[in-house]
């Protein structure tokens, strides 16, 4: 008989396909979102698994294995949100995503970084740490608020919903800039004083692989967009045939090559992904592509998340403190929310209602798990235990404070951007 933990396994990832096909469609629109019941179910499970004795697969007891099965949803999640992405890359369209960007990630980061070390006692290193895992709106959680998908043919090169536009461009990006902090937070802990390697990490971690990530995803999307659609020989061209396979391919070889050669995969990817919509954006080839992408971005994260739900209950919040509390519930009702408002005030593209909307939806969730996880496996973080603590309850959080409101929500501002069109239409309503 095979050990309890192997059959455990097998159950769990039977119950997380059997989710994957009817928790989404069952709760869509609703309060109670998939995320949700997943992590409901995990716990329970978590439950049961420690009255029989059993380690569950925990990111304390199993680093590794959380490493990279998180790695691995958060690609596949970042072509998927890459794919669904209508508007053509722009400096000007894309204002809200670059205020998102570049004001308030950097200033979340800092927020939560320096209550962590102020609040929850955290040394220097793991205080950085903290705010760049927890900083990024989450590619994968955040499908709730994001835009639903690619569209053919007519209106394939707009987007009528700012704010689903504004935060899933933004999910897609940030990621860009949270490796960096990650490997500050590495640096601190591990390379002796900062005047030592702070030009070096400004120059290749900042600059550098930003640079090298951005142009080899762009360009691969290029040249696998013109083979898709415009291969010399019309019948050996994918899009034509219909072979939806080949975004998973795209998805991994691009990541594996963008970090062979020093840059970001997970900007690669979504640079990628971008690319290959600018070569053909009307095609349906695109929807094909992103619905299997998304179907395996589901399983994925619901394993990942029927892991973390039993992990939370077989010992993942023992040292969780009322520091780590105070800063996972700062974060989410205060942090976010006001460096997200101030970040897009003067933003043309977006109502006030609509600014507080974006700012209060950043979503925590497989990505902040997989930047800890991999800090964690670079250095000897005398805190990590903590910080698992803090960053679990957060994308708890954040998961249930989020999923409650973000149907309700966007419904409001959909009902309200639908009166004013007929407004528009008829100046006598």
């Amino acid at each position: 008989m095979p050990p309890l933990n192997v059959e455990i396994a097998y159950v769990s990832a039977g119950v997380a396909l059997l989710l994957a096909a009817t928790v989404p469609r069952l709760f869509r629109d609703r309060a109670l979102s998939a995320p949700m019941i997943v992590l409901a179910i995990g716990a329970i499970t978590g439950l049961i698994v420690g009255d029989t004795g059993t380690d569950p697969v925990s990111p304390l007891s199993h680093p590794a294995v959380t490493q990279y099965l998180t790695e691995a949803c958060v690609i596949v999640a970042l072509m998927g949100v890459g794919l669904a992405i209508d508007r053509p890359l722009n400096w000007r369209t894309w204002s809200s995503t670059w205020r998102l960007l570049f004001i308030a990630m950097p200033l979340c980061i800092a927020g939560v970084a320096v209550l962590g070390w102020w609040a929850a006692a955290l040394t220097p290193a793991a205080a950085v740490l903290l705010g760049a895992a927890l900083a990024p709106t989450d590619p994968v959680l955040a499908s709730d608020v994001q835009v639903e998908g690619p569209t053919s043919g007519e209106g394939s090169h707009q987007e009528d919903d700012e704010v689903r536009f504004a935060l899933t461009s933004e999910a897609g990006l940030n990621d860009a800039l949270a490796f960096p902090f990650v490997y500050l937070a590495i640096f601190l802990a591990t390379k002796g004083p900062i005047e030592d390697w702070i030009v070096t990490w400004l120059a290749w971690d900042l600059v550098g692989k930003i640079v090298i990530g951005g142009l080899v995803g762009w360009f691969a999307g290029n040249l696998l967009g013109r083979g898709f659609f415009r291969f010399p020989i019309k019948h050996a061209r994918l899009a034509d045939r219909g072979e939806p396979i080949v975004a998973l391919a795209a998805t991994f070889a691009v990541y594996g090559l963008t970090e062979l050669v020093g840059g970001y995969g997970f900007l690669a990817v979504f640079a990628c992904a971008l690319a290959i919509r600018n070569v053909e954006r009307s095609s349906g080839y695109h929807e094909e592509m992103h619905s299997l992408i998304e179907q395996l971005e589901h399983v994925l994260t619901l394993v990942v998340l029927l892991l973390v739900g039993a992990a939370l209950t077989s010992g993942l919040l023992a040292e969780l403190t009322w520091g780590g509390v105070l800063v996972g519930v700062a974060l989410v009702f205060v942090i976010r929310p006001v460096v997200g408002w101030l970040s897009l005030q003067g933003c043309a593209d977006l109502g006030p209602k609509e600014r507080r909307a974006t700012a209060f939806f950043g979503v925590r969730g497989i990505g902040s798990i997989y930047y800890l996880a991999y800090a964690v496996a670079e250095t000897d973080l005398p805190q990590a235990n903590m910080l698992w603590a803090t960053l679990s309850f957060t994308i708890v959080l954040s998961v249930v404070v989020h999923g409650v409101s973000a149907a309700r929500v966007m419904r409001l501002l959909e009902g309200e951007r639908d009166d004013a069109a007929a407004a528009d239409r008829d100046p006598k309503q």
